[in-house]
């Protein structure tokens, strides 16, 4: 009773902290988890690499399944992450995500839709507590590729279309927990928000996490200078999720004119794309 999965990162268009309504896209970087079932009960967790990780989350999406559609099953449920943790850019959301999918996959569970799976995975993280919105935008963009709009206080999915965008990320050394962000702060910017939210639904998803990206730049203390940055090369650009990490969409030979920009910057920068296929089942 095996299974494993992969599910995409994913990059901020609209940051629910102040409305409650989200938007997010996937991105090619993964995190895989490998889940290992038996009838005794009780699940651990490892994160590769990480021996004081904290494995809730992804025990507790694994229980969730085995609850909903075993009959309980205990196991292992192991990580592996290309995406940095406390990054922003989402990797909680993939890992609950992989966990799900990985979990259904062990357990030869079809048919689940996958808005449904990814729901699990946004319970769990609310469980938890890693989350303050619950985050079904992030868990969606990540689940079904693509970039996605949400309602996150109702966890329904107001619109999904793909981008076939190249993408940059800066990600500083330090970390930031998106449980720790000052949503008082950030319910100040709501205004804000809701133009940005218009703005996704209306499908100019890079004008509208510029915007997002100054807006909760200011909210959340970051400086708004790599936005500044990445334009008007870039088409749009954003901080991504709670900080401190940034993305910047277009095409390639525009973001790799901003790249040396960010390069100067401590940290890592790297170039990926877009991702519209969601999480993939690993054979």
């Amino acid at each position: 009773m095996d299974g494993t999965a992969a599910a995409p990162a994913a990059g901020t268009v609209l940051n629910a902290l102040a409305t409650g309504t989200g938007s997010a896209f996937a991105i090619d970087e993964y995190v895989t988890a490998e889940v290992s079932l038996s009838p005794e009960s009780g699940v651990t967790g490892t994160v590769a690499g990480k021996v004081e990780a904290d494995t809730r989350l992804i025990e507790r999406c694994v229980e969730l399944v085995t609850d909903q559609y075993g009959n309980g099953e205990g196991g292992t449920v192991d990580t592996e992450s290309d995406v940095p943790m406390a990054s922003g850019l989402k990797s909680s959301s993939a890992a609950a995500n992989a966990a799900v999918m990985a979990a259904l996959s062990a357990l030869d569970v079809d048919g689940v839709p996958r808005e449904e799976a990814a729901r699990l995975g946004v319970e769990a993280a609310r469980e938890v507590g890693v989350t303050v919105t619950g985050a079904f935008d992030d868990a969606s963009a990540s689940m079904l590729g693509g970039v996605t709009v949400t309602d996150n206080e109702r966890d329904e999915l107001l619109a999904r279309e793909t981008r076939e965008w190249d993408v940059l990320v800066w990600t500083p050394p330090e970390r930031a927990y998106s449980a720790g962000a000052d949503v008082d702060r950030c319910r100040r910017v709501g205004a804000v928000a809701e133009l940005v939210a218009d703005l996704a639904l209306d499908g100019d998803f890079e004008r509208a996490m510029t915007v997002n990206g100054l807006a909760f730049c200011a909210a959340l203390g970051f400086s708004p200078d790599p936005l500044v940055e990445a334009l008007p090369e870039a088409a749009g650009a954003s901080l991504s999720g709670t900080g401190p990490s940034f993305v910047a969409v277009g095409d390639r030979d525009s973001l790799a004119a901003v790249q040396p920009r960010w390069d100067e910057r401590p940290g890592t920068t790297w170039l990926t794309t877009t991702q519209s296929d969601g999480v993939r089942l690993v054979e």
